[in-house]
């Protein structure tokens, strides 16, 4: 399972601003004022060399004993059982607060591994932002600035050096697929997972939220070997009360992580929401593969299925990759071609492109559409090789490659999905360029009338 690593501190210290660092995203609201994150929000993190689970949280008041900040401090301590790690937030400049020192206390009788992160150090010196912080009793203070990413690598270095040293992807590799079936509550995904087992294993009623856990089942269909995880569902961050359905949106993340395909589940009679694409973003970053079911839909009218098709290109157009079925996860409408697809996106995520291939295909990527010159000169993509598998990297050596443009790395995916059929999975496309000999002139000194290196 992913590392999971808490931010948590008083509001207004910078904690949005360094979950969107460490996601590389902006995915959480960013202002000058506090008390704006209420919900917790989730993210794969990015900086670091280690894959791990990020939970931004609201500003915590544990004094709060109702409303907002009530709530608040609430789903805080949810986040801090939760996590493997806490990073406790505080600013530099405002100096230890009395809500510092009550936050300080409470994750030292929580037990939790815990970092003391001074932020908005920039422009001064790392002992003199650290120096009042080490009255706080959690170690030595960290001075980061979130907002320029000044040490926020080596502070997440430090945070995940114990935690085993993996690859893109942490899953073990067991030989045959794990399916993750995700999706909002009530879709159909217990319905579903107890039809491909042939069995009542999962409690199904037709009341949102039934599934608390996630539940890892070994089965055969087929004469093949499978392990499907049913997960709770994923609604949105603002609905969900209960602090037991608070922890199973984390353990349905944790089991997406742990698959390889995710069967991503809709509903045909419910409008396409913000939600679904929220999920089917997250299966992305990822990097696992994806199918798509949408379920129900014997019960839609045949003049609204028009519609939802449209929907889903619109809405769902960034997993273009990936298969769409139509499904009754109650009659076993549509579940044989469902497991085809399954199939096919397994095969795909782990697939091993040979060398030679891979740079004669580069070849004819670029012979076909070379990439825009930077300047006077044009980048050079000289050979291609695998880096990883779930989902598959392809590294690209050349010169010059930092100013290849995304526009074309996105050509190069949908090149080398389509020459090596690559149907429902991510692809990665990265670029290493070779040092150059004459970045730094060499130091020249004079004799004889001549220069010599």
């Amino acid at each position: 399972m992913l590392p999971i690593v808490a931010i948590v501190g008083r509001p207004n210290v910078g904690k949005s601003t360094l979950f969107n660092r460490l996601t590389r995203s902006r995915d959480a609201i960013v202002a000058d004022a506090p008390g704006l994150t209420r919900d917790r929000q989730y993210g794969i993190g990015r900086v670091g060399d280690k894959p791990y689970l990020v939970v931004d949280t609201g500003g915590f008041e544990p004094v709060a004993k109702d409303g907002i900040f009530h709530e608040m401090a609430r789903q805080t301590r949810q986040a801090v059982d939760e996590a493997d790690a806490v990073l406790f937030m505080v600013d530099a400049r405002a100096g230890v607060t009395p809500q510092d020192r009550a936050i300080a206390e409470e994750l030292r009788r929580s037990g939790r591994r815990t970092w003391l992160v001074v932020n908005k150090a920039e422009g001064m010196a790392p002992p003199l932002a650290a120096a009042e912080f080490h009255a706080l009793g959690l170690g030595d203070p960290l001075p980061v600035s979130a907002t320029h990413g000044d040490n926020v690598s080596d502070l997440m270095d430090l945070v995940l050096a114990d935690f085993p040293a993996v690859g893109e992807t942490p899953v073990t590799d067991r030989g045959h697929p794990v399916i993750a079936v995700v999706g909002r509550p009530n879709v159909g995904k217990s319905t579903l997972f107890n039809t491909l087992l042939g069995e009542e294993r999962a409690l199904v009623f037709d009341q949102p939220g039934t599934t608390r856990d996630s539940i890892y089942v070994e089965f055969e269909r087929n004469q093949r070997r499978y392990t499907l995880i049913d997960t709770a569902g994923l609604r949105k961050r603002g609905r969900v009360a209960e602090i037991v359905e608070k922890f199973s949106v984390v353990k349905a993340l944790q089991a997406i992580a742990d698959a390889n395909v995710a069967i991503l589940m809709l509903d045909a009679r419910q409008d396409i929401s913000e939600q679904d694409a929220h999920i089917a973003g997250f299966i992305l970053d990822a990097g696992r593969a994806l199918v798509m079911a949408v379920n129900k839909w014997e019960k839609l009218p045949e003049k609204e299925r028009e519609l939802v098709k449209r929907a889903l290109a619109r809405q769902l157009n960034f997993v273009a990759f990936a298969r769409l079925h139509f499904i009754s996860a109650l009659t076993g409408h549509g579940i044989v071609p469902l497991m085809k697809s399954v199939d096919e996106a397994y095969a795909a995520a782990m697939a091993r492109l040979p060398t030679p291939r891979l740079t004669r295909a580069l070849a004819q990527a670029v012979a076909r559409q070379p990439p825009p010159r930077a300047g006077l000169a044009r980048p050079k993509l000289r050979y291609a090789h695998q880096g990883g598998a779930n989902p598959p990297r392809i590294v690209i050596h050349g010169n010059a490659l930092e100013q290849v443009p995304e526009a074309y790395r996105r050509y190069l995916e949908r090149f080398f999905r389509t020459a090596f059929k690559l149907q429902g999975t991510p692809l990665r496309v990265e670029f290493k360029t070779g040092s150059n000999p004459y970045a730094k002139p060499a130091r020249m000194r004079r004799k004889g009338g001549r220069r010599e290196t």
